[in-house]
């Protein structure tokens, strides 16, 4: 018995085809690390059945209430983020609570571009991240659609 082959084609999503949507996910109650994956995932596309390793086919992710994120045991204390500003001695290190209380936004970006490829693609994907502080934002002519995690 002989196989069709042409039955057998692999699918590739062509940027073109992409159809993109918007969600909200909100963070607040949510643990850092658990909620950034989620976020990743939906970012580079893996949550579609059309997904594409070297095609960004992914939707748009708006996160609120990025002031409002856990982190367990004692990383609130002894979590801290690094930043050098190429000057000579310029290493700048802060701690968890400090980023928190000033740059809340900076805590989960971090933690999503840690965890999507470190390239074109991981720039291009990670563009479609937007981070608030507070509960609004300005993108509610995209209608977004909440996001629902685990």
């Amino acid at each position: 018995m002989k196989l069709d082959t042409q039955s057998f084609r692999t699918y590739s999503a062509k940027p073109h085809e992409v159809v993109r949507k918007w969600v909200v996910a909100d963070a607040e109650g949510k643990t850092l690390g658990r909620f950034a994956t989620e976020i990743a995932k939906v970012l580079r596309g893996k949550t579609k059945a059309e997904f594409t390793p070297h095609t960004d086919t992914g939707d748009f992710v708006i996160v609120v209430n990025a002031e409002k994120i856990k982190v367990t045991g004692a990383k609130a204390q002894n979590k801290e983020y690094y930043h050098n500003t190429q000057y000579p001695g310029g290493a700048r290190f802060e701690k968890f609570r400090d980023v928190l209380a000033t740059k809340p936004e900076r805590i989960i970006e971090d933690a999503v571009w840690g965890m999507i490829p470190h390239n074109n693609l991981g720039r291009q994907v990670f563009r479609k991240l937007k981070v608030y502080a507070g509960a609004t934002h300005p993108h509610t002519a995209q209608n977004p659609a909440p996001l629902e995690l685990k």
